[in-house]
């Protein structure tokens, strides 16, 4: 077991969760983006820890720079807002993915020995 989630829970919710970042990215909604973020965030903390633990770009997604302030956002800003934070929170899922699948990077209490990815990995 891996913080919450055992190595092969965390690659079936992972794949799941980049499936609908890009689904998110063809139909926007924000609603949905929300219901996804809160899925995807607490998928990471259980692998990885709390967000201090894994890359502090992280920390930008949900944040574009040229975000409206102090009005609504019209529906084609929203649908771009969603997208984007979308596109980069997929990548950041993508990412972990690769690190866990492909690198055998270790999740919360693991250990590993010479470099070797983590038994059941």
């Amino acid at each position: 077991m891996i913080g919450r989630v055992t190595r092969d829970q965390y690659i079936a919710a992972a794949r799941v969760l980049m499936s609908e970042g890009e689904r998110l990215q063809q139909l926007p909604s924000l609603a949905a983006l929300r219901t996804w973020i809160a899925a995807s965030d607490e998928l990471l903390r259980n692998a990885w820890g709390s967000m201090d633990r894994y890359h502090l770009s992280w920390l930008m997604v949900g944040r574009p720079g040229d975000a409206v302030r102090g009005r609504a956002m019209t529906a084609e800003e929203e649908a771009a807002y969603v997208r984007e934070v979308a596109e980069a929170k997929t990548a950041a899922l993508r990412m972990s993915l690769k690190a866990v699948e492909e690198d055998g990077m270790p999740f919360l209490g693991e250990t590993t020995t010479g470099g070797e990815p983590p038994s059941g990995a």
